[in-house]
Order: C-alpha cells, then structure tokens, then sequence
C-alpha cells in the first residue's frame, strides 16, 4: 500500500474546532474532542476555538501552517456548503493547496440532532477521526477552468425574468429571454392597483415590457419553450422550441383586423382567468409585448374543421402563414436565469369553501380581473347578475398554511385581501368582512395600509373560514341567493355565521406549471413545497446547486413586487459575475476514467445525471467531461470494472475515513 502524500513524507495535520458560539459546545464537548483529536496519529496541532470562520480563527489556521509545517487541515464546524470556500481561502493564503483542507460537519450533522451531551461528543468524535483519517490521503489538487459565452438565457417573462434581462443587457451583455406564452408580462399584467401605494399595475409594467422589446442587447422569444439544457457553466447548449404562430412577425404590422374579423369568438380567455372570450387568433391583452397576435390551432376553424381562412383573407400585409410549423433552435449561454414564477393551486379543490359550488366564489387573480378596467365587466366590481355586492367576505389562507394543501405562507394574501377590500369600499357600498388568522403587514408602508383601511370600514374577524354553506345548510335566516361563511372569532370565543352575497378567496401560491420539467432539465432540486431551492437560504438566495443556474423571483418562494424585483437582480448581479470574468473555475473534484481498466459498455455514460461522460470511438474508452462533470459519483458506483475514480472520494481515502468512523485502529 502507498504511503499518504505528505511533506516530507511525514504527515502533519492541523485539528480546529469551532464551538459555533453554543450551536456545537452547547452541545458537544470540545474541549474533550480536540485532546482526542490531538492524539490521533499524524494530527501535530489540534485546537479548539469559539468561533473559526472569525478572522482570529482563521489566523490561527495560517499562522500554524507555518510554524508547523501543516500538509492537511481538518476543520469540525458547521456544513461545507456554508465556510468551505472561507478555510480553502484561508489555505491558500498561507500557501497550503486548499483542496488539502476538509471540514466535519459537527454541527448540522451532530450538535443540532443529538441531543444528549455523551452521545453527541462521542459521536463528533467519531466524525472528525474519520475525517482526520481521510485527510491523511488527500492528494493536492489544481481546478480547471472554462470560458464563460458572453450571454445569458432567462427563462420566463414576467416582471422578474424582465428586471433580469434588463439589468443585464445594460451591462452590455447578449440576452434571450424566453417567455412560453404570446406575450410578456406574467401576472403582474393582469393586476389592477399594487399595494401599498394603489399604483396601475400596467402603468409601471408596460414602460418594461417595452423596453425590453426595443433593447438591442435582448433578443425576445415569446411563444417559445426551452426543451433542452446541456453542458454547463460557461457552455451552457440550450435547445428552444418556437411554438407555431401561423402569424409572420415580420410582416405583422398589429393592426388587430385579422381579430376582429375572427368567426371564432368564444374562446376561454386565459389572460381574463376564463371569465371572459377571446378570438381564435389573439393577443393576450392590449398592451400585450409583443403585439402580433398568435393563432390558437385548437379553437381555430381552418385547423378543426380544414377551411374558413378569414383572417388570411384580410391581413393585406400577408402576414397570415397557416403552413406555419414548429422549429428547434439551439442557443449557446454562459449562464441561466429561472424565471418561471407562480401559479395559484387549484381552487377546484376547495369545495368547502365554496369554490365551484357557488358562482360568486373567486379567487384573488379572478377578482383582479373584475376590477380591471380592461376586464371582462370594465372595471365593474358585479356579480354575474349584473348587480353590485351588497356584503363581501375575503377569505385568508385558502390552501397556505394548511397541513391539507400547503405549509407555507403564501406572504402576498394578506396585503392583496386589504387592497381587495379597498377597491370593494371605494367602488361599491358593500360591507366588507376579512375572515383572517394573522394579519402579516411585513413591508414598507404595509401596516399603514392595513390601518388605513381599517379605518375605511372593513370589518375584520380573527379566525380562518371553516366553510361557506346556503342557509338552509347554516340553519340560518339569510336574504335568497346569499353564502353563509361559518367562522369561528377566536377573540370573542363564539362561531359565527356572517351572509355574503360574494365571497373572494386568498388562494395559495405555488410553483409554476411545468416546474418539475425545468428542475429535471437543469438539474435543480426543489424545495417540499415544489419551489426550486436555492443553493444556501441565507448567504446565497439567488443560487443553485448548478453551478450558472440562477433563481429570480416566485420560482424560488412567494414574494410580492418589490422583492421580487429586488431578488430579479440579485440573480442578474450573481449571472454577471461570471459573464464579467470571462472564464469560471471548475472544482476539480470530478470523476476520472482509469482508460486501462475500462471495458467501454457504457453504463456510466447511461446514469450521468450531467451527461458529462461519452465513450470515445477512436480510443473505445469513457472519457469525462471535465467542466460538465459535477463529482456525484453515481458513474464511480455504477462502474463494474471499477474504472472510474473520484478526485476526493477515492477509495482508499474512503477506506480510512469508515476506519475512523468505525472506531477501528489505525
């Protein structure tokens, strides 16, 4: 067996325990856990310290590397993912390869799930043994590097897939954003006012969207899809599907008389949450970007039924291409941008509170709608009757913070339910009743929103709807045709049963339709509520675990405006750090193939996750990508002729860490 790479052939490792404030001693001996570590066979210096990641502690690391001539540093603290990169740096500082420093994860790993003092010091003893053990046959290693394409993919169109794509093509920098539907805009386009201030929501989009349009650094791919992502960061390889149009943008002028003279009027609108029709050939809204209408084939007359052509017959442009197909493109980024946003969950499930079962039950987007000027009752706020609401009750989380639907807080309802209620007293002579747990005001100028319309009358009932019944169901007298919200008011004790005749509902958020194919294509986990994670909740929100792949907005969690704007360009200012530099280090912690062992069957090349590995024809051996490649090991536990290695993970430093952990002698 070879001896362990070591200066001087003699190995010298350096021990630091970090106390973690009372995260790690309040738990784990310390004290007790650097004398041990201080006798484990080729340790010279072992310490423990309050905190590590502090510029004392890391001090101590650079000034003992010196003085004792440390080839290995060991340091028991919190997970890699949080101060790895700090003790590499530190490492390399003091002139120590920083791939020679390992860290024992003792806190989130033993002092936060072990909570008897004897368990948890014996256990973090076993740990950092094993590590110290694993370190002995550590070999130096050198990162690679790769070029960086000067460009960027957003994916997703709404307000901050645009404050991203924006922000970085004013830096200079190509982008394609790619929206699937016939515009951009995403919800936000389809609110009336925006809280606190009752901003128009179109007022402060539409200049956006525009500008996003007439960018010279922003290529717009509406109507489009990303199918495929291969590569990695720095030569990212996407492939785009164009959605057939039947509609030459090039030749459209958007006069509209190809919708206006559409035979096919009834169409759902999406856009108007199907409370209202649109054409078969369409824009999503008027101020729709950009504004050339799409023809939808499974409502139009010439696809379903193979004639009609009327919108041919009148575009004198001849921008109508009913031929018109589908078609891949493949686009070269250096790095990612997800965008996707939201969607709300679906009310149909809600029976019990009414959704589906009555027709003046709506969810918060429905009701945006209907206060819209452009909507379908022209800013109106109606039942479907025609006439105004006498008595209204919003309903807060339906679907959030539910053990049934969703644990989390959708963090918008609130503020949308008072600006709700807002627009009820100033447009109508409706009582206002907000059915509420806790009313969560959390941003600027949120709580004097919540008392100014306080005092504009709505009264308010701490205690969540259970369920909105007819009378007859309530067993209460109410006037024909009302709702009965039956709730409990937890600050009077007593169940009550408030008549409505309309009823909206504060409808949890959750991930986008199609999220679990983006995570799938870019190899991005996601969080349990179905939102992508990003790569550290605190010090990197707009990160992922893919290396290039960026996070913006309601992808990530649900937000309102300003912070997904605010979070939109933290992910551009996180892109344009690599499009800057121009190149991008690789961790060398990746698979090699031993070419002398390797039988070529391909199984490896079958279970990258990365597609990082091929067989090469001329040699017929596997060979690894180096800069897609991302160190998972599934290839080195696949391989059956154990031909591939893991820089790091090699077996014989795998060997001796179980050794450790195991308690077995050296």
């Amino acid at each position: 067996m070879s001896k362990a790479i070591s200066k001087d052939g003699q190995p010298a490792v350096g021990v630091y325990i970090c106390h973690c404030g009372t995260n790690i001693a309040g738990t784990v001996d310390v004290e007790k856990l650097a004398k041990e570590m201080a006798g484990e066979a080729g340790v010279v210096v072992s310490r423990e310290y309050k905190f590590m990641c502090s510029d004392p502690g890391q001090e101590q690391i650079k000034k003992d590397i010196k003085e004792f001539g440390l080839n290995r540093v060991v340091v028991a603290a919190c997970s890699p993912r949080m101060h790895e990169p700090t003790f590499r740096r530190a490492c390399a500082q003091a002139g120590l390869n920083p791939f020679l420093m390992l860290m024992a994860n003792i806190r989130e790993q033993c002092s936060w799930v072990t909570k008897d003092r004897e368990q948890a010091t014996a256990k973090a003893i076993a740990i950092v043994r094993a590590t110290v053990r694993r370190a002995l046959w550590m070999r130096p290693l050198q990162p690679g590097r790769a070029k960086v394409k000067p460009s960027t993919l957003v994916i997703g169109g709404g307000i901050a897939g645009i404050q991203a794509a924006l922000d970085i093509a004013e830096a200079g920098y190509q982008v394609h954003l790619v929206e699937r539907n016939q515009s951009i805009g995403g919800h936000m386009a389809e609110l009336d006012k925006t809280f606190p201030t009752l901003d128009c929501s179109a007022c402060i989009l539409t200049p956006k969207m525009v500008q996003v349009a007439q960018h010279p650094n922003i290529e717009l791919l509406t109507y489009h899809e990303v199918e495929e992502v291969r590569g990695s960061v720095g030569q990212f390889k996407v492939k785009v599907r164009r959605k057939a149009t039947c509609v030459d943008n090039a030749k459209c002028t958007g006069c509209g008389i190809c919708i206006t003279k559409c035979p096919v009027k009834k169409v759902p609108s999406e856009f108007d949450e199907k409370m209202a029709f649109r054409p078969a050939i369409y824009t999503m809204f008027p101020q729709a970007v950009p504004n050339k209408p799409v023809i939808d084939r499974k409502h139009c007359n010439y696809f379903v039924r193979g004639k009609c052509g009327v919108c041919e017959k009148f575009c004198e442009p001849g921008a109508i291409n009913m031929k018109d197909q589908d078609s891949i493109r493949e686009l070269e980024v250096g790095t990612i941008i997800v965008a996707t946003g939201y969607d709300l969950v679906d009310p149909g499930q809600f029976k019990q509170w009414g959704y589906g079962r009555f027709p003046e039950v709506y969810t918060g987007l429905e009701f945006e709608r209907l206060c819209n000027a452009m909507g379908p009752t022209s800013g109106k706020i109606v039942k479907k009757n025609g006439q105004a609401p006498g008595v209204v009750g919003i309903l807060h989380c339906i679907g959030s913070r539910d053990e049934n639907y969703c644990k989390h807080c959708s963090r918008v309802c609130c503020m949308y339910s008072l600006k709700f209620a807002h627009l009820l007293r100033e447009k109508t002579t409706a009582r206002v009743f907000e059915f509420y747990i806790d009313m969560r005001a959390f941003g600027k100028g949120y709580e004097e929103f919540y008392d100014r319309v306080m005092h504009e009358g709505t009264r308010f009932v701490r205690g969540k709807a259970g369920q909105v019944l007819v009378p007859s169901e309530a067993d209460a007298d109410a006037p024909e045709g009302s709702m009965i919200v039956v709730a409990e008011e937890t600050t009077l004790g007593k169940l009550l049963r408030v008549p409505v005749d309309m009823i909206i509902l504060a409808t949890a958020m959750g991930p986008a339709q199609g999220a679990k194919q983006v995570s799938e294509m870019l190899r991005i986990p996601r969080s349990a509520d179905g939102f992508f994670a990003e790569k550290h909740p605190k010090l990197a929100p707009t990160e992922t675990p893919t290396d290039g792949v960026f996070l913006a907005g309601t992808c990530q969690s649900p937000k309102d405006i300003p912070d997904t704007v605010a979070h939109a360009s933290g992910a551009a200012a996180a892109a344009l750090h690599f499009l800057a530099r121009g190149e991008v280090e690789i961790d060398p912690s990746i698979a090699l193939v031993r070419p002398e062992m390797c039988t070529a069957c391909g199984m490896c090349v079958d279970v990258c996750a990365y597609q990082a590995i091929e067989i090469d024809p001329k040699r017929n051996k596997a060979v690894v990508n180096t800069t897609t490649c991302k160190g998972c090991g599934t290839c080195v536990a696949t391989c059956r002729a154990t031909a591939i290695e893991l820089q790091q993970f090699t077996g014989r430093q795998i060997y001796h860490e179980l050794t450790g952990l195991l308690g077995e002698a050296w």
